[in-house]
C-alpha cells in the first residue's frame, strides 16, 4: 500500500466491490480478502489472516466478521465499521432488489435455475475458501495432515465438530503443531 492512499477509503472501496461477489456469504469471497489483504495491500501477515479468520469462525455471531477484523487491523474501529458496513449494504441492496424482482415472477422458471446454478457455485467458493486458510495456517507437514484428517472425520460422521477444535487445541497446547 503506498503511503499516500488512504487506508479507509482502500478498505471501504475493496469491500463494497467484494461484497457483490459474495456469493454464498463472506465466507465465499475469504480467498478473494487474503489475496487482497495480504497479497496485493501488505495489509495483514498470512499468520494474522489466519488468526483473524480463527477468531471469525470462533466469535458467536454472522461469518461477515472477518471483513471488520481486516478493517481493525487497517485503520483501527473507523476501519473496521467501514469495511464491515462496505461488506454488508451493497449486497443486501442488490438481495433487495433481485429478491423484488424474483418474487413478481413465480410462474417463471428461472428462480429455480438461477439458485440451482448458485449452489455449486457458492459449494466451490467455500470449499476455496477453507483451502486458502489451510494454506495460511499450517506450515508444517503435521498440522496439514491434522487438517486434512479433522476435514474428512467431519464429513464423514456425525461428531460434533467442538471436540475436533478441542483435540485440535491441545495438540497445539502440546507444541505439537
Amino acid at each position: 500500500m503506498s503511503s499516500d492512499e488512504n487506508p479507509l477509503f482502500g478498505l471501504i472501496s475493496t469491500f463494497a466491490l467484494l461484497s457483490l461477489f459474495a456469493v454464498g456469504g463472506a465466507n465465499a469471497a475469504v480467498p478473494e480478502m487474503h489475496r487482497i489483504a495480504v497479497d496485493v495491500h501488505h495489509w495483514m501477515t498470512e499468520k494474522q489472516f489466519a488468526d483473524a479468520f480463527a477468531i471469525a469462525q470462533l466469535s458467536p455471531g454472522p461469518n461477515v466478521l472477518i471483513v471488520t477484523l481486516i478493517g481493525y487491523a487497517v485503520a483501527g474501529v473507523a476501519g473496521a465499521l467501514g469495511a464491515t458496513v462496505a461488506m454488508c449494504v451493497p449486497t443486501a441492496i442488490l438481495a433487495y432488489f433481485v429478491s423484488r424482482r424474483l418474487a413478481r415472477s413465480t410462474a417463471s422458471r428461472w428462480p429455480a435455475v438461477i439458485q440451482a446454478a448458485l449452489v455449486p457455485l457458492s459449494i466451490g467458493l467455500m470449499a476455496a475458501s477453507g483451502l486458502i486458510v489451510a494454506q495460511a495456517a499450517d506450515k508444517n507437514w503435521l498440522a496439514a495432515l491434522l487438517t486434512v484428517i479433522v476435514a474428512v472425520i467431519a464429513a464423514t460422521t456425525r461428531l460434533n465438530p467442538l471436540w475436533l477444535l478441542l483435540a485440535g487445541g491441545f495438540l497445539g497446547f502440546a507444541g505439537m503443531l
